[in-house]
């Protein structure tokens, strides 16, 4: 009971955090794009951001499982408030130039990615196995909140005190989670027998999340799988504001739509958390990709506002929720002294094509997308799309829900997919049979 009592403490104070720091990303943005008149900057640092957890998620990993987690979950929190403070110290001064955006977002972006493994593997030692998809889903609804809290927060406090106080607030709440999390006591996991044989030397210990995966093929091909996922949708996800600018135009009901869309994120990860336990879990992650593929052709079909609304709704709907289960099926399955590792590792792989994608995504829409919509080549579509202006960002998103079906009945077709989850055991079952002395 008291574990859990820290598990929700811990979320709460993460969930502030991620709302202070959404808040700060909304102020630097209008900041920097009411003065420069340019989306690049914005662009370039989302980049930054994005840059360590490609790069360093397998040295992450090592930390979250060589150290107590309490004290990595900490050192993120103070590392990613230190970007802030270089933020705010520029403002301040009125020395601010676009290099300490890139800087902060760099500092930020590292921070992050050492906190992530660590505070997803702390689950595991927190919660108890049966109430795991519950507190995974829990943990999914901080982003989908922060995307409706923060933009409010944000232009209110934006409006009145300016940046300095929007950073203000993100130092306050990095500050609360650091004291919070000082208090806690999250276990430390016995050392496993797999995690005993990797370490020979320093170098086989750090490549263990690779290596786990590595020998679990069917394992290693979900993981592959759901990094092709990710590379199809996050680049045309991207495109919700210019899609719905596009075809409605009326601020307020763009603000609507974008509403929306954040709400059926936060109603997916929400009906994970009131649901608790899911018996299949690999079927209902299947599953709930399926739905977001044809839940996205839809997507790209429609133009009535009320459609549009529907659609991006149950397009989202299936993320978070599909993102607890997964992570619950790794914590099950992975020894809790090397699950920083094996989330470092992929999250590593979901993160290295994002911005493949968002570069993909930006030259087939601008480039070759909506300059056809109107011409002879465009006719085949016109019955289907129309030839109005977005309609080429309709077909991308036709093509891409077709894409992600077809991967997904391709991935239930497969008998060891669709049986991996009774056919790898967990690491419980592995440690009691190595304990069992018959």
């Amino acid at each position: 009971m008291k574990n859990l009592r820290t598990f929700y403490t811990l979320v709460i104070t993460q969930i502030f955090s991620l709302i202070g720091s959404r808040m700060t990303g909304i102020g630097v943005g209008l900041w920097v794009f009411d003065r420069t008149g340019n989306a690049s900057p914005l662009l370039i640092a989302a980049f930054f951001a994005e840059l360590p957890g490609m790069a360093l998620g397998t040295f992450t990993g090592l930390l979250a499982d060589r150290w107590e987690r309490r004290h990595v979950i900490i050192l993120g929190d103070i590392g990613q408030a230190a970007a802030s403070c270089i933020l705010l110290t520029s403002f301040l001064t009125h020395s601010f130039e676009l290099w300490h955006l890139y800087l902060a977002m760099l500092i930020q972006g590292i921070f992050g990615v050492i906190q992530s493994p660590a505070s997803q593997a702390a689950i595991t030692m927190l919660v108890p196995e049966d109430q795991r998809d519950r507190a995974n889903g829990i943990k999914q609804i901080g982003f989908p909140l922060a995307g409706v809290i923060a933009p409010v927060l944000a232009g209110l406090v934006y409006r009145e005190v300016g940046l300095a106080g929007v950073i203000a607030i993100d130092l306050t709440t990095f500050l609360i989670a650091v004291v919070v999390v000082t208090q806690m006591t999250i276990p430390r996991p016995l050392q496993s027998t797999e995690s005993q044989t990797l370490a020979t030397s320093f170098w086989r210990e750090m490549a263990g999340g690779w290596l786990f995966l590595k020998n679990r093929k069917m394992l290693l091909l979900m993981v592959t799988y759901l990094a092709l996922i990710y590379f199809l949708i996050n680049g045309p996800l991207e495109l919700a504001i210019p899609y719905f600018s596009t075809l409605v135009n009326n601020d307020a009901i763009i603000g609507l739509l974008l509403g929306v869309m954040s709400l059926g994120a936060f109603a997916g990860a929400l009906t994970i958390a009131v649901v608790g336990k899911v018996p299949h879990r690999l079927y209902a992650i299947l599953l709930g990709y399926l739905m977001h593929g044809l839940c996205l052709i839809l997507f790209g079909l429609v133009r009535h506002p009320i459609l549009l609304g529907l659609s991006i709704f149950w397009v989202m709907f299936p993320l978070p929720l599909t993102g607890a289960l997964f992570h619950t099926l790794l914590q099950t399955k992975t020894p809790p002294d090397m699950q920083g590792r094996v989330f470092a590792v992929t999250d590593q792989l979901f993160m290295l094509t994002t911005p493949l994608s968002f570069l993909i995504t930006g030259a087939l829409v601008d480039k070759v997308l909506e300059p056809a919509v109107g011409t002879s080549a465009w006719q085949l579509f016109t019955p289907l799309l129309g030839n109005q202006a977005g309609a080429g960002m309709g077909l991308l998103l036709v093509i891409i829900g077709l894409l992600i079906s077809i991967a997904t009945l391709i991935m239930l077709a497969l008998h060891g997919i669709r049986h991996l989850e009774t056919d790898l055991p967990s690491y419980a079952a592995l440690a009691e049979n190595e304990n069992d002395p018959s």
